[in-house]
C-alpha cells in the first residue's frame, strides 16, 4: 500500500466533487481518505431516510445527501426487502436467488412503493462531478441515461455491475459496459467479485463464497489518450484520483508528466522520487517496482 497522497505534491485549484448514488454507512467507500483530507466535496442519494440523515450527520458540511430515487427521471416501482441494502426499482428475481446460497434470503421482497425518480442532470444541487460511485441493485443503466450531460465532465466511475438478472429485466455488465464506452470512458479493472455456490454445496462451509461470479464492481476511466483534452487542474484532479483511490501510480505518473510538458513544472519527477522512496526494495536483486522514469 502506498503511504501518502498525491495531494502532498501537487493540489487542484479547487475541490474534488465526488458523487455517491446509493450510498451507504454499511462499508468503507473507496474515497474515505479523500474525504479526510479535505480536498473533496461529497454529494450523495441515499432515498432511505433514515440512512440519508444518518450520511448527513457522519460527514457534515461542506457534504450534503438527498433522500432522492435517481433513474430516469420516470415513475416507478421500489421493491424494499428485507434488507435495505438490496431493494431496487427492478423486482427480485426469486426463481433465480433462491437457486444460490444466502441471496433470496438478503433479497427477500416485503413491499412495493410508487416513486418518482430524478434525472441526474436534472439535479441543481449536483454541480460538476469528477468522480462516480454508483450502487442501485440493477438500475445503474438507468442512472447513467439520466445524467448525459453530467458524464462529460466525469473523470473516474466506480460502479457495481451484475452478470446474470439477479433482478428481473435488470441491465447486465454488456450493456453498462457499451453505454459507458460509448461515452468516452475505458474500461479499468474489477474490483472484487461476488460468488456463490448453487445449493446445497458451499465452499469450506462458506455461504458467501462460491464458484460462480454474480457480480463485481468495475472502475471506467475517462479516456486519457489526449491528454490536451483536460485543462490543467483537471489533469491533477485525474492523477489524484488514480493515485489515491486505486493506486494508478502508472496513469497518474502519465498525467503529471503530460502536466509537466505543458507548464514546465517537474511534478513527474517529484512523484516518481516519492514512488522509489515508498516502494521496499525486491528480494535479490534490489530492483525497486513502480515506474521508470522514461520519455513518454
Amino acid at each position: 500500500m502506498l503511504n501518502f497522497s498525491l495531494s502532498e505534491l501537487v493540489q487542484p485549484e479547487s475541490r474534488i466533487t465526488i458523487l455517491d448514488v446509493g450510498a451507504s454507512m454499511t462499508e468503507q467507500p473507496p474515497y474515505a481518505h479523500l474525504i479526510r483530507s479535505g480536498l473533496v466535496r461529497l454529494v450523495g442519494f441515499e432515498p432511505d431516510r433514515e440512512q440519508c440523515e444518518k450520511l448527513r450527520n457522519h460527514y457534515g458540511r461542506p457534504h450534503d445527501f438527498f433522500p432522492y430515487f435517481v433513474g430516469d427521471g420516470k415513475p416507478a416501482v421500489f421493491w424494499e426487502t428485507n434488507w435495505f441494502a438490496t431493494g431496487s426499482l427492478f423486482k427480485p428475481n426469486t426463481p433465480l436467488l433462491e437457486k444460490f446460497q444466502n441471496l433470496a434470503e438478503l433479497v427477500t421482497p416485503v413491499a412495493q412503493h410508487d416513486i418518482e425518480t430524478k434525472r441526474l442532470d436534472d439535479i441543481p444541487e449536483i454541480g460538476a462531478v469528477d468522480y462516480i460511485k454508483i450502487d442501485v441493485q440493477g438500475a445503474e443503466l438507468k442512472v447513467f441515461e439520466g445524467g448525459e450531460k453530467l458524464l462529460d465532465n466525469v473523470l473516474m466511475i466506480h460502479t457495481e455491475v451484475e452478470f446474470l438478472e439477479l433482478y428481473e429485466g435488470q441491465p447486465l455488465f454488456a450493456d453498462v459496459d457499451i453505454h459507458l464506452r460509448g461515452r468516452n470512458f475505458m474500461f479499468g479493472k474489477f474490483i472484487g467479485m461476488g460468488t456463490r455456490c448453487i445449493k446445497p454445496t458451499a465452499v469450506n462451509q462458506d455461504v458467501n463464497q462460491g464458484t460462480h461470479m454474480l457480480w463485481s464492481d468495475v472502475l471506467y476511466l475517462k479516456n486519457w489518450l489526449d491528454p490536451s483534452a483536460f485543462s490543467n487542474d483537471r489533469l491533477i484532479k485525474y492523477a489524484i484520483l488514480a493515485h489515491d483511490m486505486y493506486e494508478y501510480v502508472d496513469l497518474a505518473y502519465y498525467l503529471l508528466k503530460h502536466l509537466d510538458d505543458r507548464k514546465g513544472t517537474e511534478y513527474a519527477p517529484g512523484y516518481y522520487r516519492r514512488l522509489s522512496a515508498a516502494f521496499a526494495p525486491a528480494p535479490r536483486t534490489g530492483a525497486r517496482p513502480g515506474l521508470s522514469p522514461g520519455s513518454s
